[in-house]
């Protein structure tokens, strides 16, 4: 296990997984910078989310605030111990190396999104560790009946330019609630929305920064789940960062939908917290 522990710290690149427009720190070392990140060619708008008013608070004094909903975020989900726990016990397993210098570890099912298609595949259920912290996250109101089906490990470092550009995931596997939980440093999640918000006078890029101190959960759905993307840019991770995501299935997959009877079968199995990495 002393091996898998070194894969999972080293963090020297000698090789990356980036693939299309996917890059990261290594990528520019052997391929040259290549070109500028959109946001840096374009005119943005600027907002930084307020979680207790929960309103996007322009970072231009003149720019009006808004309301953005869709959002929870509670601190201190988890103690130091427990983090320390949850880091220690995935580093025990291999890290995969992933695109724009990610690492990760898959706990769900086999699933190809293009053709609509799922299976169990080596899929055994998600980590022990991570049964008590499903509990909690139930007990809040925004999380009342989660039973996540997938968890995705991240680990992210400065060193290998570690990122994920912006995105919406997809929403015929997964249902209303993505939830995360950050670990090991403070980041910041930017929503972004390319069309701007005309009806507030905001015709380029709108992007709304939200705060993730170390070891907060953070839920998106409703609109900041379906309309707005999200990412991490390199500049927001100055230290380790590791993240678990967790997915719930949609209604095609519940009971009454088209494909109840295998969204029953994985959920059994994920539910096991019997998993390993697949």
């Amino acid at each position: 296990m002393t091996h898998d522990v070194m894969m999972a710290t080293d963090s020297s690149v000698t090789s990356c997984a980036c693939k299309g427009i996917r890059r990261c720190l290594q990528c520019d070392i052997l391929k040259g910078k290549g070109q500028l990140e959109a946001n840096e060619l374009t005119p943005v708008h600027q907002f930084l989310y307020d979680p207790e008013t929960r309103l996007a608070v322009g970072e231009d004094a003149e720019a009006a605030s808004f309301p953005f909903p869709g959002v929870f975020l509670q601190e201190n989900f988890i103690t130091e111990e427990e983090e320390k726990q949850l880091i220690s016990t995935m580093d025990q397993d291999v890290w995969n190396e992933s695109q724009s210098g990610r690492r990760k570890q898959d706990f769900g099912p086999k699933v190809n999104f293009k053709k609509r298609k799922v299976r169990v595949g080596g899929f055994s259920g998600l980590p022990a560790l991570s049964q008590k912290l499903v509990l909690r996250m139930q007990q809040e109101p925004s999380l009342a009946g989660f039973q996540p089906v997938e968890q995705c490990n991240l680990d992210y470092h400065p060193q290998r330019g570690s990122a994920i550009d912006p995105h919406r995931d997809d929403s015929w596997l997964w249902g209303e609630r993505l939830v995360t939980l950050n670990m090991l440093s403070n980041t910041t999640l930017t929503m972004s929305l390319e069309q701007g918000l005309p009806e507030l006078g905001l015709a380029e890029e709108v992007h709304v920064a939200l705060r993730l101190p170390r070891r907060s959960l953070v839920v998106l759905y409703g609109e900041a789940r379906h309309r707005w993307k999200h990412a991490i840019h390199r500049d927001d991770v100055q230290e380790r960062r590791v993240c678990s995501t967790y997915r719930e299935l949609s209604a095609v997959f519940l009971p009454g939908g088209q494909r109840a009877e295998l969204g029953a079968q994985l959920l059994n199995i994920s539910l096991s917290f019997e998993g390993t990495p697949v």
